[in-house]
């Protein structure tokens, strides 16, 4: 284990509840298991403290959350968490100024799918409703689980050394076109969208949630600390 001091310094955006920031303790251990200081962002209404975050940090985590209604088609089912304006106006201005600095970022279920909307990218509201032939893909629903296909050139197919996996579900929303310097890595048997990357592999999202799949999912987050880490080392052309 690198000693606290050396450790790549991953920002991980939280939820809130009334007055209270929260977060889910999955993302923490996961970041902690793959060799990172897990640092929790404060929201914020200021693009010049997110950017400063985003100097300070090496990489970001987007994890799961409320309703994405950025680029969105269609309207929300009523079985859906509600949008919450306040976290998601400050995780844009968090993927902003990452994005601007060019940190790699992991965007997870509502992660992936702002991801995907800050880049120009449109979201379906109810993607059983709203694409023939589409599955459940929550638990609300019936579902928990599924295999998906993975394309054998991507960089999620690296990581993980396979081409199929089997994956937890838990999204109403999905993605339905993909943002500007993005591809498809992954797709459920229906065609549903559940993974995209940029080309060099600083950007990737997922619509599952890798915290939850164990030894498994920590490859993802094990690829945000390694390119995290050579970004920060000056050496982030070279992986």
């Amino acid at each position: 284990m690198l000693a606290p001091l050396a450790m790549v310094r991953i920002g991980l955006t939280t939820g809130f509840d009334g007055e209270r920031q929260q977060v889910d303790l999955a993302y923490v251990a996961a970041l902690e298991a793959a060799g990172a200081l897990p640092v929790l962002l404060p929201l914020t209404q200021s693009a010049e403290i997110a950017r400063h975050f985003a100097g300070l940090l090496d990489g970001l985590v987007i994890p799961g959350g409320p309703a994405v209604t950025d680029g969105l088609i269609g309207e929300l089912p009523e079985d859906l968490d509600p949008p919450q304006p306040r976290r998601t106006a400050s995780d844009r201005l968090y993927l902003q100024a990452f994005l601007e600095a060019g940190k790699p970022i992991l965007g997870i279920c509502y992660g992936m799918q702002l991801l995907n909307a800050m880049l120009g990218g449109t979201i379906y509201a109810d993607v059983q409703r709203q694409c023939d032939g589409a599955q459940a893909h929550s638990p609300r629903r019936g579902a928990e689980q599924h295999p998906i296909e993975i394309a054998p050139d991507s960089w999620l197919a690296r990581l993980l050394e396979r081409t199929s996996w089997t994956v937890n579900t838990r999204h109403l929303q999905a993605l339905a076109t993909i943002g500007r310097g993005l591809r498809i890595s992954a797709r459920a048997p229906d065609g549903v969208i559940e993974a995209i990357e940029s080309p060099d592999g600083r950007l990737l999202g997922v619509q599952f949630h890798p915290e939850r799949m164990g030894s498994e999912g920590l490859p993802l987050f094990r690829h945000l600390v390694s390119l995290a880490g050579k970004f920060a080392s000056g050496n982030a052309e070279r992986f």
